[in-house]
């Protein structure tokens, strides 16, 4: 069997789905002829290569998706396409089959002032042939299956679920490692943290809103978020500046992977307050930590969380700050949370991940 996948977002640095993409690739056993299709090499040692060019460089990169798919749609080389990716793709393979990843559907569940305008419009008019197109759908969570039932009529046959999971990387530290990594951010305070895009539907303004009452009541932590500006962020600097928290909450921007562990192991408390996520890997990967996790009660979160972490109305500033209050004053709790998490995220892997996937590949491939 010759399977072809769509690399493009490993152009790119790891964040949501480029982490999916990278794991599941580390993890594969390969027993198929395994192509990475993509607009440049990547020298990835245990795979071939499939270039097609990147004519739209100066474009929206999203348009390559729908040109791959173009330029193969009469190839007769591969028996499996998989586009790790739901960008919209329009056209037909007519010899190969056609699996998508389904993360999320941002642009139907969203609020419209959250999302970005060519995305709303991609969603609403293009990912609905291109869904129609795949012969097999894998989605991250079941709350992402139940949304593309949902708006989009999907037969849940069509639907298979296959969880993520977090790189064993993440994992509790000794007092060393967890000292080195606080020197290397000047860190010398307690904190709570955040690790995610800064962007609308995040909710990062409720938290700092949050945050601001839980200083009220004489808590010291200090706030990190750790993401890189994504869209619509203005409003949360407008916030901290309106609440006086200019010294209060710190901005590290990018963390690379191997300083994330780290960070995650000196933070007292990670927050995580998404109105939607298709999986939300963060939480699971400071329960894998051992850091206690206080995240939202919707989407697919609770599905990743379970009974691990505590749960709040995303919208409710005073729930949040009092949860938050309850966790950090409470050492006792810290620890039962921290033992919860580590047993919950053993439910996840990579490798079980990598394994499902290569099942859908060969089911799809006999598929008349």
């Amino acid at each position: 069997m010759k399977i072809g996948i769509i690399t493009e977002s490993l152009n790119r640095p790891k964040t949501g789905v480029e982490l999916y993409l990278s794991n599941l690739l580390s993890n594969f056993d390969v027993k198929h002829d395994i192509y990475c299709i993509n607009y440049k090499k990547l020298h990835l040692e245990k795979f071939n290569e499939y270039i097609i060019s990147n004519p739209f460089k100066k474009l929206f990169t999203t348009l390559w998706y729908p040109y791959v798919i173009y330029t193969l749609k009469n190839t007769t080389g591969f028996n499996i396409i998989h586009n790790p990716r739901h960008f919209p793709t329009i056209f037909n393979l007519k010899h190969s089959k056609y699996i998508i990843t389904v993360h999320d559907i941002f642009g139907i569940t969203l609020n419209s002032k959250n999302y970005e305008t060519y995305k709303k419009v991609a969603y609403r008019l293009l990912l609905p042939k291109t869904l129609k197109s795949a012969d097999k759908i894998i989605a991250v969570s079941e709350n992402t299956k139940n949304d593309l039932i949902k708006h989009f009529k999907i037969p849940p046959n069509k639907i298979k679920v296959i969880y993520n999971a977090a790189n064993e990387t993440f994992a509790k530290l000794n007092e060393i490692e967890i000292s080195n990594i606080k020197k290397k951010y000047a860190i010398d305070y307690p904190f709570i943290f955040y690790v995610g895009g800064l962007a609308a539907h995040k909710n990062i303004v409720r938290l700092i809103e949050s945050y601001s009452k839980l200083k009220m009541l004489g808590v010291s932590h200090k706030l990190l978020l750790a993401g890189v500006k994504r869209y619509k962020y203005n409003e949360i600097f407008e916030t901290i500046e309106k609440l006086n928290l200019q010294k209060d909450v710190v901005f590290t921007g990018y963390v690379p992977d191997e300083d994330l562990p780290g960070l995650y192991n000196a933070a007292d408390l990670f927050v995580y307050p998404s109105f939607y996520e298709g999986f939300g890997l963060p939480p699971l990967e400071a329960m894998q930590c051992g850091t206690p996790v206080i995240t939202s009660n919707t989407s697919s979160l609770p599905e990743v969380v379970g009974d691990a972490g505590i749960m709040v109305n995303p919208y409710d500033v005073d729930e949040l700050a009092n949860k938050m209050y309850e966790v950090l004053t409470n050492e006792d709790l810290r620890k039962e949370m921290s033992k919860k998490g580590l047993e919950r995220a053993k439910l996840f892997s990579w490798k079980k991940c990598a394994e499902e996937h290569l099942k859908v590949y060969e089911e799809v491939y006999t598929m008349k």
